[in-house]
Order: structure tokens, then C-alpha cells, then sequence
């Protein structure tokens, strides 16, 4: 039995989501699997949903909007840091970055993420 994974903080991005922000991954278990995206200065991602996944995040630095959109439902969330929020499988999602700095989010991805063809695309907001 493993003792834990630990990783610090990549300072260039490793890989970029299928919605084109930078992501740094972080440590991972059975259960879950952890990340930083970043979406630079204007930056706005491409709207998808996922087919197996749900996510937790948590603003950690700069300022934007999230939008997500079930059957039922749709909204526009401010990101600030602190704001922390969920992300159910299925529900289609797009943010951007409205500040002057880098926007940055702690994701937690559960299960761990799987693969480039957990994302699909869908029309968006922006």
C-alpha cells in the first residue's frame, strides 16, 4: 500500500483542458484527482460539459464569471477568491477572465479525470 502522492506546484502549465485553460496537476488518489487551471488576463474558455466527471472548485486568485447551464437550470456565478463551487456531470460550463491578473482555480475532479474524451463541447454563453 501507497504512503500518498505529494507534488508541488508546476510553475509552467503541464497539459491544456479541453476547454484551453492551463492546467497544473496536482496530487491524485483512487477517488480523485486534483488540479490548478488558469485562464490569463481576457482569456475565455471553450463551453463543455463531461460525460463521466464532477468537479469542485475554489478561486484562489484573480476575478471572472463561471456560467453552467443544466436542463434545468442556468446562471452566471461570480469568481472571486474564495468562491468555491460544483460542477455536476452533465451540466455545460464556460468561464472567463474579467480581472487584471491571472485566474486561478483548485479543481478536484471525481472520479480522477480520465482522459481528453471526458470533455465534449457544447455552444456557450461568450
Amino acid at each position: 500500500m501507497s504512503i500518498g502522492d505529494s507534488k508541488n506546484l508546476a510553475t509552467a502549465p503541464m497539459v491544456l483542458a479541453p476547454d484551453g485553460s492551463e492546467v497544473r496537476i496536482l496530487a491524485a488518489c483512487s477517488t480523485g484527482s486534483m488540479a490548478q487551471f488558469r485562464l490569463q488576463q481576457g482569456q475565455v474558455s471553450a463551453a463543455v460539459a463531461h460525460h463521466t466527471v464532477e468537479e469542485l472548485w475554489f478561486v484562489t486568485d484573480g476575478q471572472g464569471e463561471i456560467w453552467r447551464k443544466s436542463a434545468d437550470e442556468e446562471s452566471v456565478t461570480d469568481l472571486k477568491v474564495g468562491t468555491s463551487l460544483s460542477i455536476p456531470k452533465g451540466v455545460a460550463f464556460q468561464f472567463r477572465n474579467t480581472g487584471a491578473e491571472n485566474l486561478n482555480i483548485i479543481g478536484v475532479t471525481m472520479p480522477p479525470w480520465p482522459g481528453a474524451d471526458e470533455a465534449y463541447f457544447v455552444k456557450g454563453k461568450w
